[in-house]
């Protein structure tokens, strides 16, 4: 081997001796590097979350249901008699007063009969006061041996045939006054007229509508609620009154919420639609609620005393059960299981909270239990800029 030849081979060997060492040197800055992360020695960084603290209140456990509002009476008028109308005393959508005159129908047949009676029981009176002073007279002359015994026996039967007979046309009497009655029709509830189709002159008979009169106050709200509720229907009323509301707006704000109680709750459960029919009664004097109308109405069934409320975003539902993420010593996120009692809304009223715990709500699908943790606007010091080749470090 000649001269030339082993230098270029010792060139070789020199190059690879570097190149090793060059290598060796990267990984271990590389290495030097990775133990010493943003958040110290071997760890990962802590993760950014928001906390929120529970609240602690009263909730009540509410049902919804969409219903409709129903009077609690309607009373189709109709006359009970054939005749004419005379007159029309009121307007159609008038409020009238139980006892206000409607309708005057036409009475004279009525009267005339009425008038007749009364002159029959009239006639049948005198001939009875005849008959008695007859009778009176007989009792002494059958005492002073005059006139027989039983001549004054069948005086007595004549005296009381003919009581019985004005006692008959009276009855006959008072039963034509009641007929005649007939042609006045009055209120028979304090309420609201509907529309009138007919008006003086018109020939009416017992099945001719006049009119529709609905009581408006107190009114009612008909819903159904699923048979599941029934049994917190039932411990609820025996408890006592039963708060009931309805929204008759279009929104959802509160002040326009009218406050009733649950009135009723039916015998029998729907079998086809697994339902409860279920009413509650509103006073209604300003007329906010109007027959037929469409409502979402809600019941408070039971209230959660001093119960923790915390936003429903913060509850995480895992194969191990439902837990949240709270703030503990050191900035460490620690895992607390709860059980959600009742929800409404964004936010749920749990157990398992004492109530004092911040409790975290965003950044909590990054979390392991003992992780750290950094309160959203307390992060870390931007880390200084790597040095430029050839600069100082």
């Amino acid at each position: 081997m000649n001269k030339k030849n082993v230098g270029v081979i010792a060139g070789i060997a020199a190059l690879v001796v570097a190149g090793g060492w060059y290598l060796n040197q990267g990984n271990d800055a590389k290495a030097e590097g990775g133990s010493q992360g943003p958040a110290g020695a071997g760890g990962p960084p802590p993760v950014t979350v928001n906390v929120v603290a529970p609240e602690r209140r009263d909730v009540g456990v509410e049902l919804f249901a969409n219903g409709s509002v129903t009077p609690v009476r309607t009373v189709n008028l109709h006359p009970q008699t054939v005749t004419t109308i005379r007159q029309v005393h009121i307007r159609e959508g008038q409020f009238v007063k139980e006892g206000q005159l409607m309708f005057s129908l036409d009475d004279r047949a009525d009267m005339a009969n009425v008038a007749r009676a009364e002159a029959q029981v009239a006639r049948d009176s005198a001939t009875l006061s005849d008959l008695e002073r007859q009778y009176k007279r007989s009792q002494e002359l059958v005492a002073q041996n005059f006139l027989a015994q039983s001549a004054l026996d069948s005086l007595l039967s004549q005296v009381e045939a003919q009581r019985a007979l004005v006692q008959s046309n009276q009855a006959a009497a008072r039963a034509t006054q009641v007929s005649a009655s007939y042609t006045t029709i009055r209120a028979p509830m304090t309420g609201r007229v509907g529309a009138i189709d007919v008006h003086p002159g018109t020939l009416v008979q017992m099945s001719t509508s006049l009119t529709t009169i609905t009581q408006l106050d107190p009114i009612n709200v008909s819903f159904t609620l699923p048979e599941s509720t029934l049994g917190a229907l039932l411990a609820a009323q025996k408890q006592g009154n039963v708060e009931v509301r309805v929204n008759p707006g279009s929104g959802a704000d509160d002040a326009e919420q009218v406050i009733g109680r649950l009135s009723f709750i039916d015998n029998a459960v729907d079998p086809q639609a697994g339902t409860i029919r279920v009413k509650g009664e509103f006073a209604n004097g300003d007329t906010s609620l109007w027959p037929g109308q469409y409502v979402t109405a809600n019941v408070v069934v039971q209230t959660l005393k001093n119960a923790v409320v915390i936003p429903q975003t913060a509850i995480i539902t895992a194969t191990n059960g439902t837990f949240v993420y709270v703030l503990a010593e050191g900035n460490a996120a620690r895992q607390v299981p709860v059980q959600r009692v009742y929800a409404f809304g964004d936010r749920a009223a749990v157990t398992g909270l004492k109530g004092d715990e911040q409790v975290i709500t965003e950044g909590k699908q990054n979390l392991r239990p003992g992780g750290k943790v950094r309160l959203a606007g307390q992060g870390a010091k931007p880390a200084a800029p790597a040095p430029k080749k050839g600069e100082q470090a």
